[in-house]
């Protein structure tokens, strides 16, 4: 039989419920974001508690924590999403992993990470933050609100996608190959992973767009 250690989380502490929250909720996908600030400095940063949210419009979110071991600091890509309403998420790709790491440094604000690190960029349609090329798929965003959440630490960053930009080397006209995608994910505590194995399985129910299938050992239309 299998035991269980239950921890309450009424009064837990942050750091805490932070470990144990990225060692549960795995894997997570990566949005590497990048914007200008006011003065058109250009900051990259890499965000794990990110997904998408909505499908009509497309929308993204991400959650984006005051900066540790200050006094409500707040990090460079949050205020300049505040500042300038717009941000570009990149997708984060085994290609790029270590520049995703890099850009995760505590710099200055008057430092860019594109900058520092050497990376290339690409104008964007609607926005003003560039496209990293580093990255094959990218989806610049316009936010549409922000939600302050628990007891103030954690932001919700909403954002509408007003562009996908695909790197044909990953999309046909209408999927993404995930296996040229070749995306990373962030586990707890240092580690990273792949896409590993691939399951396919008939699906239950109904994707947006009447894509898929409901296979319960018969075909069923509508």
């Amino acid at each position: 039989m299998t035991t269980y250690d239950t921890l309450d989380a009424e009064g837990m502490d942050s750091a805490t419920a932070y470990r144990l929250l990225v060692g549960a909720v795995v894997p997570r996908p990566i949005a590497w974001i990048s914007t200008v600030d006011p003065a058109g400095r250009v900051n990259l940063a890499p965000f794990s508690s990110y997904n998408y949210v909505a499908t009509t419009p497309p929308m993204l979110a991400v959650n984006i924590a005051l900066r540790a071991g200050t006094d409500g600091e707040m990090k460079d890509t949050a205020r300049n999403i505040l500042d300038t309403g717009e941000f570009v998420v990149n997708v984060a790709t085994h290609d790029a992993m270590e520049a995703i790491r890099a850009s995760a440094q505590n710099f200055p604000p008057e430092i860019s990470e594109v900058e520092e690190l050497g990376l290339s960029v690409l104008p964007s349609r609607h926005v003003r933050p560039p496209r990293i090329a580093a990255s094959p798929i990218q989806m610049e965003c316009r936010l549409d609100q922000s939600v302050t959440l628990g007891k103030g630490i954690n932001t919700l960053y909403i954002g509408e996608v007003l562009a996908f930009h695909f790197a044909e080397t990953v999309f046909d006209g209408r999927r993404v190959d995930v296996t040229k995608l070749a995306p990373i994910s962030r586990l707890g505590g240092p580690f990273f992973a792949g896409i590993g194995d691939i399951y396919e399985r008939p699906m239950l129910q109904y994707a947006p767009g009447g894509e898929g299938s409901v296979d319960m050992g018969h075909t069923k239309t509508r």
